[in-house]
């Protein structure tokens, strides 16, 4: 990895209400209200610039909690499409990214990691649950790593630095209630 940068620490161990923040600050915000309509909708915002955000994605919860659909930028689709069980491996799920090719989170065969591989298997990402830790932003239970030279190189530019964060946060959420 080439820098503290590319690793941004996760408060809470529910991730649609957290920060994920590095020494520079706060990078990405999970905020979740209940809307008009009685569901839970959480609202990705990004830190464009100190004291800016623009919003990434919505995610709109299915009325029991579950999976509902996802907004990011313009596009709608539902959640279940970026958590897709993969056959393959157990404990996978793909998705297809911005670029319209299939990416896998999985879990690492080594350690607790799991990691995300680009369409030729080469490891772009992880998230690394960590021991509970206390900062002024929050406590931090999950690490999420951007290897900001592997693969195409794309990892850490929007919007795919977006989808991976949304992804990994719909994983999180899969894995935790066994869906």
């Amino acid at each position: 990895m080439s820098g503290s940068s590319d690793i941004l620490l996760w408060t809470s161990q529910d991730p649609r209400e957290s920060q994920l923040f590095n020494a520079y600050g706060v990078t990405y915000r999970f905020h979740t209200d209940i809307a008009a309509s009685g569901l839970n909708v959480t609202t990705l915002w990004r830190t464009i610039r100190p004291g800016r955000e623009d919003r990434v994605a919505k995610l709109e919860w299915a009325p029991n909690g579950g999976l509902g659909r996802v907004i990011i930028g313009k596009t709608t689709f539902p959640m279940a499409d970026l958590v897709r069980p993969d056959p393959q491996v157990q404990g996978a799920r793909v998705f297809n990214g911005p670029d319209g090719l299939q990416y896998r989170w999985r879990p690492n065969r080594s350690s607790r990691d799991i990691i995300l591989q680009d369409p030729n298997g080469i490891t772009i990402a992880l998230f690394r649950p960590v021991t509970p830790q206390r900062y002024q932003l929050g406590d931090v239970y999950t690490e999420l790593h951007f290897l900001r030279t592997a693969g195409a190189g794309t990892v850490t530019h929007p919007p795919f630095m977006d989808y991976v964060t949304v992804t990994a946060t719909l994983y999180r959420f899969v894995m935790a209630f066994g869906l």
